[in-house]
């Protein structure tokens, strides 16, 4: 199944992240992805990338199927793919923070032979609007609606999120249950990020440990591109709606010095907090892949969509 889009992100995929902010495994210690010292800096492909450059994919074809669309005044880019047959749900797919929708072209592509699928880029992320101005969860989740109101009809909706894609699906679950009957978390970062790394990497701490938290917390307090406000909180229950917790397997973070298996144990145990968030959640491992699961493993990512979308369309 894996084609030249996951071998060509498969590349630069391997500089994963801590969490959501793509942060990238280099020697001693985790560097940002964004070439500035200052998070708020990198705009995420606004105004330095070419419109051209937003719409293609990893190998440099053309993404099929991109259009923007109006919520709430703001013009939010949209791919969707694949005709929805009868009784099925619209895969919604949510990349992590840093990324925009070209980087899940190649699940896209396959998911879509069985199921229609759309992607979008959040506000701040790829060749949709940036923020008007600071962003919550709530906020975001109300961009989302508008995007599954246009994209998706009156048909239920299955949400596939990595990473910071996932953590939003699954805070957005709960009261959206009338359409929302599914949810794939790749990577989810924690419910408790906040707590996580203050926990794991102490003020006291010296080192590149500190950059990465310091640089990690200031995007979980809203000054990444989405200006978007991370609070750590308690898992809310979306019912029994079929859920699939699908973490990495190779231990990157052990990469960071000294704190590496913390940060470990910490990512594992914010991964089994989300089980929590249906009666029908199951919790699996991606055994060959770190952060970027959907190009580490596409079969593995594919196949818990997939499987999630079936039990969607049985009820």
């Amino acid at each position: 199944m894996e084609d030249n889009v996951f071998r060509s992100f498969r590349s630069n995929a391997t500089a994963t992240a801590l969490v959501w902010l793509c942060c990238t495994a280099a020697g001693a210690g985790l560097v940002g992805c964004s070439d500035s010292s200052d998070p708020a800096d990198d705009d995420g492909g606004g105004d330095g990338a070419s419109a051209a450059a937003q719409e293609r994919t990893a190998d440099g074809e053309l993404l099929a199927d991109t259009e923007k669309i109006e919520v709430d005044g703001q013009s939010v880019n949209v791919s969707c793919s694949g005709t929805a047959a009868e009784g099925r749900p619209v895969v919604v797919l949510l990349s992590g923070g840093g990324d925009d929708l070209t980087k899940l072209a190649g699940i896209q592509k396959t998911l879509s032979e069985k199921d229609r699928v759309c992607a979008y880029d959040r506000l701040g992320q790829g060749a949709s609007d940036k923020p008007a101005g600071p962003q919550t969860i709530e906020s975001t989740g109300t961009v989302l609606t508008g995007v599954i109101e246009q994209v998706a009809g009156d048909r239920p909706v299955v949400l596939a999120g990595h990473s910071l894609g996932g953590l939003i699906s699954a805070r957005y679950a709960p009261d959206h249950t009338d359409r929302v009957r599914g949810l794939v978390l790749m990577d989810a970062t924690s419910p408790t990020q906040n707590a996580d790394l203050a926990e794991e990497i102490p003020e006291s701490a010296t080192g590149p440990a500190v950059d990465l938290r310091e640089k990690t917390l200031a995007v979980l307090g809203g000054q990444g591109p989405e200006k978007l406000t991370v609070t750590d909180g308690e898992v809310r229950s979306a019912g029994d709606i079929p859920v699939e917790v699908v973490r990495h397997g190779k231990e990157y973070l052990a990469t960071v010095p000294e704190y590496g298996p913390g940060l470990e144990r910490a990512w594992l145990a914010g991964q089994r907090k989300w089980l929590a968030v249906s009666e029908r959640s199951e919790l699996s491992t991606a055994e060959n892949s770190e952060h970027y699961i959907y190009a580490d493993e596409p079969d593995v990512a594919v196949a818990a969509i997939r499987k999630v979308a079936d039990a969607a369309a049985e009820g």
